[in-house]
């Protein structure tokens, strides 16, 4: 029974079965190259996550931007202290030091900018001096680097501009060295499938749409679900702020699902000028399965839960949240909270590739310098962050749905495929947590948005 049940359980996670499960492996259409990872190439590397923790509980020293350094909040509560760092370390002690004494100075009572300017160039001074760098230092220089940005800018941090293509290729590395953006998007796949079972039209109202690639697999399982009778129509509309990327983005979409063979459409729908979602500018067609589906990218959250309030204006059937979760207090706290989170990713990607590779530096460079950025230009705005959401949908009258046991094991199958140090915490019924070590690295959860009293209050068009 036993391998019965592992047997379902493979063909469930990485074909298609009755379940509806989502290959993990599924080719993106669009991707036709391979960076050739070596799996079994796992090397040894230092615990960075474990060294910021320490140094944020260690003895700071006595110069005067220093000792005006707070006790924050982190999302990684409880995580096992490491031995003390040998004096070898000195230098990247001292990069987490000054980098919280950067965040200080450029918020709060102290708010000096002239500090601010001196303690980042002290910090890059470290940093230039070293002629071969270690995974501690690039992690401090995309910091140093954002908190300049936030100097120069007055609060704007400029991402630098990459070709799309070479976006696409980082990300998809992204994807085969960590499983951060795979489980967000499996999860909710999964839950996606589930609800709209046998229904002939599908609508999927999507948040900060990016790159799409979430969509590739859901599309090729709408398709290999329906047993030869003909797929349900799809319409994905993008919520966006800007128009030129997403319209990009649907038509890869576009040319993926007539690839497949999956009748499609796409549309898009403007936030206002200061990010809001506005429901009547989704047309809803009758007798269609909504679902709304929201992965929050950092620096991009602004908005966020007037999205997620509109499902229920709107009746989705579903709603999917994958999100960076915070619970740091004002931009000093969030800031050492995004430090904790970014050094475990780190961590986590040199427990099994390659440090200085010519994939984790286009990786770092293009994909993740920009998310350190935003997630730290969305800390010192004070974005919207959603603290407590599962209070507020609860409040708003959402309630949660299950998880189902595929994608549960769906989920704990694809931590199988990399390094053993990532865990999964299920969170109530409705709710999964990608950790690393003691980290919250990601969660991900469903609801379904509250009935609507009557027909006349939906945005329903015959």
């Amino acid at each position: 029974m036993v391998v019965a049940m592992n047997e379902m359980m493979e063909r469930d996670i990485f074909g298609f079965s009755s379940t509806n499960s989502i290959p993990i492996n599924a080719d993106l259409g669009w991707r036709d190259w391979s960076p050739g990872i070596n799996w079994d190439d796992f090397t040894g590397a230092d615990d960075f996550h474990g060294q910021i923790e320490s140094m944020m509980t260690a003895a700071v020293d006595h110069h005067d931007w220093y000792t005006c350094v707070s006790p924050t909040s982190t999302n990684c509560p409880g995580s096992p202290a490491e031995d003390l760092i040998p004096s070898s370390d000195d230098t990247a002690v001292r990069l987490v030091h000054l980098l919280k004494a950067a965040a200080e100075s450029l918020s709060g009572d102290l708010k000096t900018p002239a500090l601010t300017e001196a303690i980042l160039a002290r910090l890059r001074e470290l940093l230039l001096v070293r002629t071969t760098s270690t995974g501690m230092e690039r992690l401090a220089a995309h910091f140093t680097n954002a908190l300049h940005s936030l100097l120069d800018a007055a609060g704007d941090v400029e991402e630098p501009l990459h070709q799309p293509c070479e976006f696409l290729g980082a990300f998809l590395l992204m994807q085969d060295m960590s499983p951060c953006i795979k489980f967000g998007h499996f999860t909710a796949n999964q839950a996606i499938l589930e609800s709209v079972a046998g229904e002939r039209r599908v609508h999927i109202v999507d948040f900060d749409i990016a790159e799409g690639v979430q969509w590739a697999s859901l599309m090729q399982a709408l398709v290999s679900i329906n047993n030869g009778s003909p797929p349900p129509h799809l319409k994905i509309t993008a919520v966006a702020r800007y128009r030129r990327s997403v319209q990009e983005t649907g038509g890869r979409l576009a040319d993926f699902a007539a690839s497949v063979g999956l009748p499609f459409s796409f549309g898009q729908c403007r936030t206002d000028y200061d990010g809001q979602f506005r429901p009547a500018g989704i047309k809803v067609v009758r007798g269609e399965a909504l679902v709304f589906n929201c992965i929050l990218q950092p620096g991009s959250a602004g908005g966020s839960f007037s999205f997620i309030s509109g499902a229920a204006a709107l009746g989705a059937r579903v709603v999917t949240i994958v999100d960076e979760e915070s619970e740091g207090v004002g931009f000093e706290g969030r800031f050492m909270e995004e430090m904790m989170r970014y050094s475990a990713i780190w961590d986590a990607l040199d427990a099994g590739f390659e440090k200085q590779g010519r994939e984790r530096e286009m990786v770092e460079r293009v994909f993740l310098g920009p998310r350190i950025a935003g997630a730290v230009e969305r800390a010192y705005k004070g974005m919207e962050a959603l603290e407590n959401l599962g209070k507020r949908l609860e409040a708003a009258e959402f309630r949660r749905m299950g998880l189902s046991f595929f994608n549960i094991c769906q989920a704990r199958l694809l931590l199988c495929l990399f390094s053993e140090g990532y865990r999964l915490e299920e969170e109530g019924t409705n709710k999964l947590v990608l950790c690393w070590k003691s980290c919250r690295l990601i969660s991900a959860s469903v609801w379904s948005a509250p009935p609507l009293l009557s027909p006349e209050e939906s945005y329903l068009s015959s």
